[in-house]
């Protein structure tokens, strides 16, 4: 690329050599995570006993991540679930500083031709292997070092021209005699990139072009530093304050580190402009100065730190009426049998609140209280609110290489949750409000429609039990039962509906008064059971035991029962 160049054709290639850093930054942190993951969270969770070994697990976790907000998001978790104390997460942070700037460190080597044999090695082993294999995940490695070395050889020959213009030097100038503006711009690239390895090298390359001067490179690094500790703080503003401390104290440290050496750029610039050993890495031999003088600062004091972070944010908060997932783990995102895991446990987790909702409904249309009837319509904004954030967790991980077991396992979880989601609104819109209109106009069931109700109501519960251990266990020949169970349920419903009639036709007063009552519950559970057999579904239809016409075999199943009604199965509470 030649100065004579268009300054269209210069800033494509700019945009194309920022696009791919970007991205072959993030390859790097995914297929470190997917294929070091758990030995990483374990190496942080056992190497924490004091803050030197806590510091030290800090740069190597994130010299093999490269990136600080992985580690900064694993450290929250292991805090909030209090597998860490407050101090030792922030020595782990305060490593982990210095393990991103020494990554970008070697990175910035003038390493040549190496970026070829990265990829080559790369390629190699990503192809040579299955889909989540720990060799092809290396082999993303290997990919993404390459192409973030072959980026930065793209952004200096891109930058070359720029270094000669007049109006590009006249923007950049601008920024160079605001500091503030210089960090707030900088603060905003690392936000958007969520990378700070991908922004300082930028930045290094830049003023290696000569399109700033040293002191506005040093301004920017800084703003760098600090937006890379504000991601982690602003990705987690809705996990509990607990969880959040690290990170908070870390963003405290890097501000406070700041606002000291923020005043002194200028003399400090032309101080390092006087030394013999002043090259092209300057940004980046600064970035990694930065961040040593911050750990040896803090890292002495990490205990009153955490404690007046803890003072401002205490862990214990006042009782929050909104319900909030427990199992789904944001850090495991990048290992998707693992996160597919953490959403299973909590698919269950809605499971039992929806199992208690229906429990509840029995209760409230027996004893007619409608502090219940509150309480049901409270469980199903929780149930609606952790069914979302499922949802959003499994998009979440459908973006990884998902294998042919793990897809499987995706669909059974979403075919769970979205029948739960529909039986919780059937309980709420519909059991709930009947329930409601019986109270309210103070009708009364006679014993032997109440008998039936409850009957009905325990045979569907006892389905929703069986619906779960179907889904925990994937036992064929218990989804085999569930699905059968329809048949039984079918002529249940009609036993109970022909036994109301007759009621109806001796003149019963109290079946007479709640007769549209009486039939509207005993259709919605009839409903919510359909809504609970599907959840087996998935499972049958892998091992190719559904019929494509269903109605064909129930009628047969009902042959062979001789319209003979089935014992209702026990339940499981």
């Amino acid at each position: 690329m030649t100065s004579s160049e268009s300054a269209t054709t210069v800033l494509i290639h700019l945009a194309g050599g920022v696009a791919l850093l970007i991205w072959a930054v993030r390859l790097v942190r995914t297929g470190a995570m997917r294929a070091f993951g758990a030995s990483l969270r374990h190496a942080l969770a056992s190497f924490t006993r004091n803050r030197f070994a806590a510091f030290g697990s800090g740069i190597a976790v994130t010299m093999v991540l490269q990136s600080s907000t992985a580690t900064t998001l694993l450290v929250s978790s292991f805090a909030g679930r209090r597998l860490i104390v407050p101090a030792m997460a922030l020595a782990v942070l305060l490593g982990a500083n210095l393990g991103t700037s020494l990554a970008a460190f070697v990175i910035s080597m003038d390493l040549g031709w190496i970026w070829g044999l990265c990829l080559a090695i790369g390629v190699a082993l990503y192809l040579a292997n299955e889909a989540m294999d720990r060799a092809r995940n290396i082999g993303r490695v290997f990919v993404g070092i390459g192409l973030i070395l072959l980026s930065l050889i793209e952004l200096n020959a891109a930058a070359a021209p720029l270094a000669q213009s007049p109006v590009f030097r006249t923007l950049l100038g601008a920024i160079g005699h605001e500091p503030l503006l210089a960090v707030l711009v900088a603060v905003a690239a690392t936000w958007l990139t969520h990378s700070s390895i991908a922004v300082i090298l930028l930045i290094a390359t830049f003023a290696a072009s000569g399109l700033f001067p040293p002191a506005t490179a040093l301004t920017l690094v800084i703003g760098a530093n600090l937006g890379n500790a504000l991601i982690p703080v602003l990705d987690q503003l809705g996990a509990p304050a607990l969880q959040r401390q690290a990170a908070v104290a870390n963003l405290f440290t890097r501000l406070v580190l700041a606002l000291l050496v923020l005043p002194f750029v200028a003399p400090l610039a032309g101080w390092l402009q006087t030394l013999p050993t002043l090259d092209s890495r300057l940004a980046i031999e600064f970035h990694v100065a930065l961040n040593l003088v911050g750990a040896l600062v803090f890292l002495p004091f990490v205990a009153p730190v955490a404690r007046l972070v803890e003072r401002l944010m205490p862990g214990k908060e006042a009782p929050d009426a909104t319900v909030r997932p427990r199992h789904l783990d944001p850090a495991v995102l990048d290992s998707p049998s693992e996160a597919l895991a953490c959403a299973m446990r909590e698919a269950l987790n809605l499971g039992d609140r929806v199992e208690l909702m229906l429990r509840d409904t029995m209760t409230l249309l027996e004893k007619d209280e409608l502090k219940l009837s509150r309480a049901i319509a409270q469980a199903d904004d929780g149930v609606d609110a952790i069914h979302e954030s499922i949802k959003l967790y499994l998009v979440q991980v459908s973006r990884n290489e998902l294998t042919e077991e793990e897809g499987r396992r995706l669909l059974e979880i979403i075919t769970l949750i979205t029948n739960l989601e529909h039986i919780g609104d059937i309980i709420d819109k519909n059991l709930r409000e009947l329930a409601e209109k019986k109270i309210r106009k103070r009708y009364a069931f006679s014993p032997e429609g109440l008998a039936e109700i409850r009957d009905f109501h325990q045979r569907v519960s006892s389905g929703l039990v069986l619906a779960l251990n179907v889904f925990a266990t994937r036992d064929l020949a218990l989804a085999r039962q569930l699905f059968a169970e329809k048949a039984v349920m079918r002529d249940a419903e009609r036993r109970a509906t022909e036994s109301h009639f007759q009621r109806l036709r001796s003149g019963r007063a109290e079946s007479i008064e709640t007769s549209a009552i009486h039939l509207d519950i005993i259709r919605d559970l009839k409903r919510i059971h359909g809504h609970v057999a599907s959840i087996g579904y998935p499972i049958l239809e892998s091992a190719n035991a559904l019929r494509e016409s269903r109605l064909r075999e129930a009628q047969e199943a009902q042959a062979q029962q001789g319209g003979r009604l089935l014992p209702a199965p026990q339940s499981g509470f």
